[in-house]
């Protein structure tokens, strides 16, 4: 089965049908699951050379997810071994006092990647139909304009020469209790715990609710979602490294022709 096509959410995405536990990409064998990531993550970066060599199109990756599903892990096993001179990943944190005041768009456009660029989002413009509909602060009519806006947004951008895809990071509330456990006996993680991602675990039922909502509205052709397992950290980086190579092959990348003028230089 076509990768993609496997982990594709579509419009009419469950989430109760996806089980964050799931591994079908592994051969059970962890250590080997490992090597295929580092292989893989190595043919990405391969991929992105030509990329930026070939300056002529753009490439989003947006990761969501609740906390501790692994977007930082994800950057650093699939996306750390890319030349930092095309590549940017960027946090989107709570919105500032400067950003409030402007439309929710506006911080994230000014964000997206320019000709031969690759740009992470580690999280994203869905934060505003996600967080602030769990707590009440728009209403149903608000967040239904804004999944218009989102939209019609990645439409302009598709349609400008960018590739765009778009991976929710699902995990259990059980290994999200692990791992938050982790990190408070972890003396080198005690900086990563949030009281508020503490917090927000009491909402874990809306958040899952406002997840398929927001899946099943923006998922479109031009903009895919992948909706990756993520109660394994090595499966979910095999899964996003796997999408990520099939839609760097799909791309036909290739080196630009040189320039005939080149052949006429003599280097001293």
């Amino acid at each position: 089965m076509n990768v993609r096509k496997q982990f594709r959410a579509g419009s009419e995405f469950r989430i109760a049908d996806h089980h964050p536990g799931d591994k079908p990409l592994s051969s059970g064998d962890k250590p080997a699951d490992q090597l295929r990531v580092s292989g893989l993550a190595e043919q990405i970066a391969a991929f992105q050379d030509i990329f930026y060599a070939e300056h002529r199109r753009k490439l989003l990756v947006v990761l969501q997810g609740m906390d501790t599903s692994g977007k930082d892990g994800t950057v650093r096993g699939v996306f750390g071994r890319l030349d930092p001179l095309g590549v940017r990943s960027v946090a989107f944190k709570a919105p500032s006092t400067d950003e409030r005041e402007h439309d929710f768009l506006w911080r994230v456009h000014e964000q997206v990647p320019a000709m031969g660029q690759l740009v992470i989002f580690n999280r994203s413009h869905y934060e505003d139909v996600l967080v602030p509909v769990v707590h009440g602060d728009i209403n149903e009519p608000e967040c239904e304009r804004r999944y218009r806006h989102i939209r019609e947004f990645e439409r302009m951008l598709c349609e400008t020469g960018t590739v765009l895809v778009k991976f929710f990071l699902h995990i259990s509330r059980d290994e999200q209790k692990r791992r938050l456990e982790a990190r408070l006996q972890e003396g080198d993680k005690h900086w990563k715990v949030d009281l508020n991602d503490l917090k927000e675990r009491r909402y874990w039922d809306a958040y899952q609710e406002r997840y398929e909502r927001a899946i099943r509205e923006t998922d479109t052709d031009p903009a895919p979602w992948y909706v990756i397992p993520a109660d394994s950290k090595t499966h979910r980086n095999l899964a996003i490294a796997s999408v990520m190579i099939d839609v760097l092959q799909d791309m036909k990348l290739s080196y630009p022709p040189p320039n005939p003028e080149y052949f006429k230089i003599k280097v001293e």
